[in-house]
């Protein structure tokens, strides 16, 4: 498999802090983006930024950014499709998608990912973390996706599809674990008590 390339999704209107650009933030001297940017950047062969609104705010950044192409906020698979046609326009098999708030997602991220889709042979893998009980959460904005399936996608989303899981078990879905000691890797920034926590995370990791 090609080495894919990587969307960072920071489409969503971030209502439970405010409103305005999560990934803006400042965490240890440095923006929630600038440290997901610096995680995935080498793992991908290019990257691109989704993300509504004026694109000069993220000029600084040097990353295409692609707007996405459905309208009303339909939810993270809509930065996926803009993800895909983007990747297939540079001539991709295959796009990794991250979050844009979530600052501490492991540096191993596409080849854990590539890894377990070779592995059950699945079109589409999504990264998880334990559950007491044994299974996994899944983590459905990180994620790699064949961009073949970007026409099946636009046409789910414009039939009112919003619920993530529900369209990628509809293809066949890999789980790619990943452990969530000494914290969960995967930990976002939703509200401004996480932006605390996210800071005091940081601090640690520097000390």
């Amino acid at each position: 498999m090609r080495e894919p390339y990587g969307v960072i999704l920071a489409g969503g209107r971030a209502t439970r802090m405010g409103g305005g650009d999560k990934g803006l933030l400042q965490i240890a001297g440095q923006s929630l983006l600038a440290r997901v940017v610096d995680r995935i950047a080498p793992q991908v062969a290019g990257l691109a930024l989704n993300a509504n609104g004026d694109a000069a705010r993220f000029a600084g950044f040097g990353l295409p950014v692609l707007p996405d192409g459905i309208a009303e906020y339909p939810g993270p698979l809509a930065g996926v499709l803009a993800g895909m046609d983007w990747a297939a326009a540079q001539g991709a098999d295959h796009v990794v998608s991250v979050a844009a708030d979530t600052p501490f997602f492991p540096e191993d991220l596409v080849p854990r990912l590539l890894l377990a889709a070779e592995t059950e042979a699945k079109p589409i893998a999504l990264a998880a973390t334990p559950r007491p009980d044994g299974g996994h959460w899944r983590h459905p904005t990180f994620g790699l996706w064949p961009v073949a399936l970007r026409h099946d996608l636009r046409a789910a989303l414009e039939g009112g599809l919003r619920k993530v899981v529900l369209w990628t078990d509809s293809h066949g879905t890999a789980t790619a674990p990943f452990p969530a000691t000494p914290f969960d890797p995967f930990f976002n920034v939703n509200t401004p008590e996480d932006l605390e926590t996210a800071r005091r995370m940081a601090e640690g990791a520097r000390a």
